[in-house]
């Protein structure tokens, strides 16, 4: 009997840290060959670029699959499936295969995907990890805890449901076999304490959590949970798919553009007018890279909400094009022309 291959889905808000988590996974995941799944949510892949880069013998570049075509929520049978079948029957199988979820993906309807007769036989989901952002609980720019909102609501006629992006975060909380609280060096540790009691509340009965700082996660206590998730789906459920009999979701709430520039100004020139951008109109999410003048390397960004971080994670290769392109996400719809406008102008004003 073929022993079936343990699924890691790692899931969780825009900007939590998933990435970074599996970038330091894939360095420590002591000799297991790891296939990776990315999906992202916008027209450019930027986390793949990042862990391609990385440098280290399991980055391989046959290794990582990117479904770029929409959220794997939504692409289960015309994307997801495939992609695993393939990837299964390769005669190389890998050890242990890491699914990164975008983070506007719903893990519901990839949980129960594992029950689907082309892979079940096949695979099983070792654990469901959801990766949450301390810094931004910190701020206040999500329900972290759903059923206080829920019962407030119902108390209050005037009170409105959640908005979709504390529905999904809840979601994706619901869903988790273990909560990493990542950023928790940016938080007071008395505030941290709150942020995880009121985490709590919105967990399934014996969902682990863990604080942690720049995802950095003993890889032992991510791989080799052995829970087969997919046989384990109650209490699981979304809002959604509670509010509306078990059919799934649109992502009508979101919405995503690339804005791309010819020419980059200085560092703080193009970190700032970013920053400005995302003030005036609450974007969520910005990522992407910059060809800075000058710079032998290319600048990665990766914003969530006004925090702006910034680092040179490669060289460019011989003959690779040096350009700024940069993915932007926000609840829809977003006005791409004023947000392109305010950019420039920003630019402009300090060049």
């Amino acid at each position: 009997m073929t022993t079936r291959i343990p699924v890691t889905v790692i899931t969780g808000f825009l900007g939590a840290g998933k990435t970074t988590l599996v970038r330091h996974l894939l360095a420590h995941a002591g000799g297991k060959r790891i296939a990776l799944i990315i999906n992202e949510f916008g027209e450019m892949g930027v986390d793949r670029d990042i862990l391609a880069g990385c440098g280290d013998a399991t980055c391989r570049e046959e290794d990582m699959i990117e479904l770029a075509n929409g959220c794997i929520c939504c692409t289960v049978a015309d994307e997801f499936i495939p992609t695993m079948a393939a990837l299964l029957a390769r005669p190389d199988r890998p050890d242990h295969i890491v699914i990164e979820t975008s983070g506007l993906a719903l893990p519901q309807p990839l949980i129960r995907a594992f029950n689907w007769p082309e892979i079940k036989a096949d695979v099983t989901i070792d654990g469901v990890v959801t990766v949450t952002d301390a810094a931004a609980l910190a701020d206040g720019r999500f329900a972290a805890d759903e059923g206080a909102v829920d019962a407030a609501r119902r108390a209050d006629a005037l009170i409105d449901h959640e908005t979709p992006l504390g529905e999904l975060f809840a979601d994706q909380l619901v869903a988790a076999d273990l909560v990493i609280l990542n950023k928790a060096d940016l938080v007071d540790p008395a505030e941290l304490d709150a942020i995880e009691a009121g985490l709590r509340l919105s967990l399934r009965p014996g969902t682990g959590l863990v604080r942690a700082r720049n995802g950095h996660v003993d890889a032992a206590a991510l791989l080799g949970l052995g829970l087969a998730t997919e046989d384990n789906l109650e209490g699981r459920e979304s809002q959604h798919e509670l509010e509306h009999g078990g059919e799934g979701h649109e992502h009508d709430d979101f919405d995503s553009f690339t804005v791309t520039l010819d020419v980059t100004p200085s560092r703080e020139t193009l970190l700032s007018a970013i920053e400005q951008a995302i003030r005036a109109h609450d974007i969520l999410r910005l990522k992407g890279f910059a060809a800075l003048p000058g710079a032998s390397a290319r600048l990665a960004i990766q914003a969530v909400g006004p925090r702006v971080n910034a680092y040179f994670d490669r060289p460019f290769a011989a003959g690779e094009a040096r350009k700024t392109a940069f993915v932007v996400i926000g609840e829809s719809p977003l006005d791409r022309a004023a947000i392109t406008a305010t950019l420039m102008g920003a630019l402009s004003a300090a060049a």
